[in-house]
């Protein structure tokens, strides 16, 4: 498959790339063009539409204009209508999701086949009846995406209201435990922490899903600074303690010193650290065991592959005697991972079937997917034997970016808040 994709925007054509390879492998080639450059040789090219900066030949042919995908916001899809002179094109509402630009890039590798197998007089005998179909399909495709940010919006607004009744709950159980409206027995303390713990973690989950909701159009800006990865570790562990107690959990932590130049922010790291814990806490049978371990990792960023878990194994690691990024792992003795379900479970609102489904409804991973992308950094879920090991990487920042703690210049900046995350 390959793609012409005509837009200014880095992290665009960064998604676009990490979706092609996702789903292509290296067959996939995406180059970043200008007006005019689409021909023949290309499978598919993407437009980033803005008007008055967008610039599209009004000569489009009906063949070149069949292989163009617009990317443009609803309101400026008149506008595009009126300077191509027809309805009859292929649109992707912005926000574009994963789910999205794959059905469309799938349909495109589809059809493609297709072409390729039939002479050319048997498709032009079809030709006319598959162009109607694919109008009201293009149509119909518009009303969904429409319809799918309409509930989106409301989605959020309505997670947005529902966060500030779980504040005031963990707040008057605060004051409760404080014992500032009264002395308390011992049963009723263990009730108000449990009940307190209960409204925290559910105030969590409605967070991140306010964060999943809002994701494509916030700008939720990250404050970077050289902090500590082991206080992330206890505070996600003191979130978790309840859990810890109940299942007689042994945690055992193992933290080498943090590579120069690590940069995060602290409360997304810590959240997507809780999330991990408690997924497993959750899957970790009684007695079981939870083994959390950092150090300092070497990590191939240019391909994003994922590493393997046995660093030994890795001979880029054994070459580089200078680590860029900070590794974590946390391995739990409960229940392995499908191999399909893998990568998976890191997707939104996605499950798979059974007891043992690790993907929580596609809401606590979804959300450290969501934030180690943030960071340009990666997390990943490995199945073994012994049970299941998900591990995230963060990157260094390189030495001469000379950025003070506590702050980030957003021309240097790994990300740029939720925006960064297309998938």
């Amino acid at each position: 498959m390959n793609i012409l994709l005509f837009s200014n925007d880095e992290k665009l054509a960064d998604f676009c790339r990490e979706i092609l390879s996702e789903m292509f492998g290296a067959e996939s080639k995406l180059e970043v063009g200008f007006p005019g450059q689409c021909s023949s040789q290309e499978d598919l090219c993407l437009w980033d539409f803005i008007p008055g900066t967008t610039t599209v030949p009004q000569d489009l042919d009906p063949a070149k204009l069949r292989k163009s995908l617009f990317l443009l916001h609803r309101k400026h899809l008149p506008a595009l209508q009126e300077l191509l002179g027809t309805v009859d094109i292929n649109v992707l509402l912005k926000p574009v999701t994963g789910a999205t630009l794959r059905a469309f890039l799938s349909d495109a590798q589809q059809q493609r086949a297709h072409d390729n197998g039939n002479p050319a007089g048997s498709t032009d005998t079809l030709r006319v009846e598959r162009d109607e179909m694919l109008q009201f399909l293009i149509q119909a495709n518009l009303k969904l995406q429409e319809y799918d940010q309409e509930r989106t919006n409301f989605l959020a607004r309505s997670l947005h209201d529902f966060r500030a009744p779980l504040t005031a709950i963990s707040g008057y159980c605060g004051l409760l435990l404080e014992e500032e409206l009264g002395s308390l027995t011992a049963d009723q303390r263990e009730v108000l922490g449990r009940m307190q713990h209960s409204a925290t973690r559910l105030s969590r989950i409605a967070d991140s899903m306010f964060q999943l909701s809002i994701r494509p159009n916030g700008n939720q800006e990250l404050n970077l600074e050289a902090a500590d990865m082991r206080d992330c570790i206890n505070h996600a562990l003191h979130e978790v303690a309840l859990f810890l107690e109940d299942k007689r959990i042994s945690v055992r932590v193992d933290f080498e010193q943090a590579p120069e130049g690590l940069l995060f922010g602290k409360p997304q790291i810590e959240q997507a650290v809780v999330n991990l814990l408690d997924n497993a806490c959750k899957f970790t049978p009684r007695n079981g065991t939870i083994e959390i371990r950092g150090y300092p990792f070497f990590w191939e960023r240019r391909t994003r592959r994922v590493a393997p878990l046995d660093p030994s194994k890795d001979r880029r690691s054994k070459q580089s005697r200078a680590p860029n990024s900070l590794r974590v792992d946390i391995r739990d003795s409960g229940p392995g991972i499908p191999a399909v379900h893998l990568v998976k479970i890191f997707e939104e609102y996605t499950s798979y079937s059974g007891g043992q489904d690790r993907s929580g409804g596609g809401l606590g991973l979804a959300i450290c997917r969501m934030i180690l992308q943030q960071h340009r950094g990666q997390v990943w879920a490995e199945s073994h034997p012994t049970g299941a090991v998900f591990s995230f990487v963060l990157p260094v920042q390189p030495i001469d970016a000379h950025v003070p703690a506590g702050h980030i210049d957003p021309a240097r900046a790994c990300l740029a808040g939720i925006e960064e995350s297309w998938s």
